[in-house]
């Protein structure tokens, strides 16, 4: 039979009409001798009747199993008055089949798709992933993925970007996470590395003349996983020719506007922009939630100037505001045994009602007036500060903003999106005792700072930027350091020898020997990105084949062990762990 119809294109105008579908038996059911078979594809769902009198066809419906393959041929009739179902679009029709064919019988599924997902095991809907993948929820999801996809192509096409491949099997070189290493048959003893990301070779494609470049790339990274981590993923990848930062930022964010109109229908507000530092203090992280209600208070200077118990000698004071909550002790108790989790030495909590109530009456009712009026809070409100050192204080402040949001119902819906800028070009590594790259070590420094580069790499900042969605990292990017003279001092700082440069980077630097633009560039995470268009929790609900938290992968019981006889072609030997 020619399928004529997906089966939610079918329609009221088909009333009479004969169709053709196919698909899956998703539910079957006996009343009174009438069998009711609702039939699932891509599309969606639509009833089958079929009645006693239908002779073979009824013979063959009474043997359906769930998740059989069909065929079907029949005539669209509309549903007798009271038997619509509008919560399908197919509700107000039915068809009657005159032909039934069983294309391929299935044995009793480990579960059915329409089951609701958290009463399945997870690995158990990893090993049997086909039949997960069936569920509508699931299928919404890739669909969803594949309109983000083209609506970044089409974007980047429309403004001047060509789409590039680059090698999947490349060298090693040092990127912050494990390399995935494939040893050559070939020349034994040497190992490619599947990339962590296009970097080198989307800077050597600016150097050809490229000009604008984009990939969706495939990458890799040999790191512990989580939800929303995974050892294999996808990136939309871009990089950009003589522009400045300003150039890219706006470029990006207008591509963001246009993904999500295209893909969800929404008009997204411009991205406010918060400098790294300013993030970390108003946030206490450097990809903040702007949903989870205000941001933190800084009350350092009125600690200092009014030399607060406990507080004033404090390096930073920070405070988080309840608006407009009244917790119970318990709650109260509860947030103070988190702040102290966290590795706080405690927590001063009030809220103001009739009169202040605190956990610090003993420092005087003074002390506590004060901190009120400091923190500016209303009738209603309640306060969390915390005092210590200035990172440390800003994380904890930042981590009880989150989670007294939730705790409240403070967090807000809606898409929350900005750009953190100027993030510091270095951090220090004691477990190598050196300096190491905070982004990648082609980062280019903030113009402002160059003349700190050797005396006080800690205050250098660079131009690397992120884009953050509801407090998820959903892009990273800078601008790239293309005169040598400047990538020579940046590798000193980071205690490169020349040797060392060579053997890891000299194909890049050699390139920029003979005429390198100014360039920047961003990659966006794909899976995370449709994640949160998707409402998903994890990234597995958006990757087809993901792995598990152990890196495995049980549909297809990888990684395995391979036969004696490659690892012998691969000049290879496996020590076993002891």
């Amino acid at each position: 039979m020619h399928r004529t119809h997906y089966a939610a294109e079918v329609s009221a105008q088909e009333i009479g009409k004969t169709v053709a579908v196919a698909g899956w038996v998703d539910r079957r059911r006996d009343h009174g001798g009438l069998i009711f078979i609702d039939l699932r594809d891509r599309s969606g769902v639509i009833q089958l009747r079929v009645d006693p009198s239908a002779g073979p066809v009824f013979s063959a419906a009474d043997r359906l199993r769930p998740e059989s393959v069909i065929a079907v041929e029949g005539v669209v009739r509309a549903r007798p008055p009271g038997m619509e179902n509008p919560e399908l679009i197919t509700g107000a029709i039915e068809i009657e089949p005159m032909r039934l064919a069983v294309l391929s019988e299935a044995k009793t599924p480990p579960f059915l798709p329409h089951e609701e997902a958290e009463r399945v095991d997870e690995l158990v809907r990893l090993r049997y992933r086909y039949l997960d993948l069936r569920r509508p929820k699931m299928l919404a999801h890739f669909a969803l993925r594949n309109r983000v996809v083209f609506a970044f192509r089409r974007y980047l096409h429309e403004h001047g970007f060509l789409e590039v491949e680059t090698p999947a099997l490349a060298r090693s070189t040092p990127e912050g996470a494990r390399d995935f290493l494939v040893p050559s048959r070939l020349q034994p003893g040497h190992f490619y590395a599947l990339p962590q990301s296009p970097q080198l070779f989307k800077q050597l494609l600016m150097v050809a003349g490229f000009d604008r470049y984009y990939q969706v790339a495939k990458v890799f990274r040999d790191e512990d996983l989580r939800a929303d981590r995974q050892p294999e993923f996808t990136q939309v990848d871009i990089e950009m020719s003589f522009v400045d930062q300003e150039d890219v930022l706006r470029e990006m964010e207008a591509l963001v506007h246009a993904v999500f109109r295209e893909s969800l229908g929404v008009d997204l507000e411009p991205f406010p922009r918060l400098t790294w530092d300013e993030a970390q203090r108003r946030y206490g992280s450097d990809k903040p939630d702007l949903r989870a209600g205000p941001p933190l208070l800084d009350l350092t200077a009125a600690a200092h100037r009014d030399h607060w118990p406990v507080l004033g000698a404090a390096e930073h004071v920070a405070a988080v505001v309840l608006p407009g909550v009244n917790p119970s002790r318990r709650q109260w108790d509860g947030l103070l045994e988190r702040a102290r989790a966290l590795g706080a030495p405690g927590l001063i909590w009030l809220w103001r009602g009739e009169d202040l109530r605190t956990n610090a009456r003993a420092l005087g009712a003074g002390f506590v007036e004060a901190l009120a009026a400091a923190a500016g809070i209303a009738r209603g409100d309640g306060l969390l500060v915390v005092g210590g050192p200035r990172a440390e204080t800003c994380a904890v402040a930042g981590q009880l903003r989150l989670e007294a949001a939730d705790a409240f119902g403070l967090r807000q819906s809606g898409w929350k999106f900005l750009w953190v800028t100027d993030f510091p070009l270095f951090e220090w590594s004691d477990e190598e005792g050196r300096w190491v790259s905070a982004h990648h070590p082609f980062t280019m420094p903030h113009p402002e700072d160059l003349d700190r580069l050797e005396t006080d790499p800690a205050r250098v900042r660079s131009l690397a930027y992120d884009v953050v969605l509801n407090g998820v990292e959903l892009a990273s990017g800078s601008m790239r350091i293309f005169q040598p003279e400047l990538q020579a001092r940046v590798f000193r700082v980071l205690g490169l020898s020349p040797e060392a440069v060579t053997a890891q980077f000299g194909f890049l630097l050699e390139a920029f020997q003979y005429g390198a633009p100014p360039h920047g560039g961003i990659a966006f995470g794909l899976d995370r990105l449709v994640m949160l268009m998707a409402g998903a929790k994890s990234l597995r609900e958006v990757i087809a084949f993901p792995k598990t938290a152990r890196g495995t992968d049980p549909l297809t019981e990888a990684p395995s062990r391979v036969d004696p006889r490659q690892l012998r072609e691969l000049s290879l030997t496996v020590v076993e762990p002891s």
